[in-house]
């Protein structure tokens, strides 16, 4: 039986105490109320993965505020506090499985495909995302050119990662994590091909991250020592899968220096393959360059389907923790079963079809 014992040491992020380094990667479901409203649907959704043992929940991407944060339809939000109330539920069902839960607090900017607010979109720059919107999201078409923010634009965008945050606490979260990857807003700063600014937030690298560090340290201040707080960084994007930062291992260390001096407690890596070299056929993974230049826990995704591999990535100190996504949502209890050396099981491809929601057969309990 491999050595799988990385996986189950406890692990304290910030202000949280986890039983185990296997979280639930944040994972878009579309299975709100139109307005925004966690249901009970969804409680029962996340309650299933506590009690398949996974230590962490990571929510699906929550839109930040009443104007351009909104990404899909049916996307849930923390902008209100009637909101804020609906989360309560999911987060009592996930606490009384043993498990912690992160809200991901997320600004869909220029890859939003659906918005009940506005008719519009907030771009860096106005520069549409590549290839086209997702159809199992309800979108259609390419992605519109966004409008280039203000500067109050970029005070709203801050103003509404913090009141999320600050709801997210009221709600019961025990932490945060600022969305910072996948081509939303913040990533769209970083994306030199979609940032053609030419104020503090464009041109080098140090210009490009501020918009995120400026909202991670918002949000640090703003929820106090008593919350965990973090951000999701990434290179590929939604609609652009391949995406490398143009440069490469030093543009890396920038990034992640400037994000750790903001005070938060994580970062989380998110690759095809965790534990790949970020950049080329050879080097470290992008989870182990966090790792270096931050000092910070690491939660690292991408491709960790099997144990070993999962559990092989923490040995070496690449990451703290593993975040798994389509791995998760084919086996619910994939912590339980990889502890017993039980097999795992296949995903069903009818969880993204016609619509990636919440499914009737996804709720049924586990064991």
């Amino acid at each position: 039986m491999p050595n799988l014992d990385p996986l189950w040491t406890s692990l304290r992020i910030g202000s949280t105490e986890l039983p185990n380094r296997v979280a639930l990667a944040p994972m878009t479901r579309v299975s709100a109320t139109e307005d925004g409203h966690a249901t009970e649907r969804m409680a029962s959704y996340y309650s299933r993965f506590a009690a398949g043992d996974f230590g962490l929940l990571i929510t699906e991407g929550i839109y930040t505020d009443t104007v351009h944060s909104q990404g899909y339809l049916f996307q849930p939000g923390l902008a209100t506090a009637e909101q804020a109330e609906s989360w309560v539920k999911v987060v009592d069902a996930v606490h009384a499985r043993g498990a912690r839960i992160f809200a991901q607090l997320m600004h869909a900017g220029a890859q939003s495909q659906g918005n009940r607010f506005v008719n519009s979109s907030l771009g860096p720059s106005t520069v549409a995302p590549k290839g086209e919107q997702l159809g199992f999201y309800r979108g259609e078409g390419p992605y519109r050119e966004p409008q280039e923010a203000t500067a109050a634009q970029l005070d709203e965008v801050r103003e509404g990662f913090v009141n999320a945050a600050l709801n997210a606490k009221a709600a019961g979260f025990d932490g945060v994590e600022i969305h910072g990857a996948n081509g939303y807003l913040l990533d769209q700063f970083l994306a030199d091909y979609l940032n053609q600014r030419t104020d503090q937030y464009g041109g080098t690298t140090e210009n490009r991250v501020r918009l995120a560090a400026e909202v991670s340290r918002a949000v640090r201040d703003a929820v106090g020592p008593d919350m965990s707080v973090g951000i999701r960084i990434s290179q590929g994007k939604v609609s652009d899968h391949t995406h490398k930062w143009a440069g490469g291992a030093d543009e890396a260390k920038a990034i992640f220096t400037a994000l750790a001096a903001t005070g938060i407690d994580y970062i989380h890596t998110t690759e095809y393959r965790a534990e790949a070299p970020a950049f080329g056929e050879e080097g470290d993974s992008l989870a182990a360059l966090a790792k270096q230049h931050t000092g910070l826990t690491v939660i690292a995704n991408g491709s960790l389907d099997e144990p070993e591999a999962a559990a092989a990535l923490i040995a070496d100190g690449q990451a703290d923790v593993i975040a798994l996504g389509k791995a998760a949502l084919a086996t619910r209890d994939w912590p339980r079963r990889a502890r017993s050396n039980d097999s795992l099981d296949e995903l069903d491809g009818s969880v993204f079809a016609p619509v990636a929601d919440v499914k009737d057969w996804e709720l049924e309990q586990t064991a």
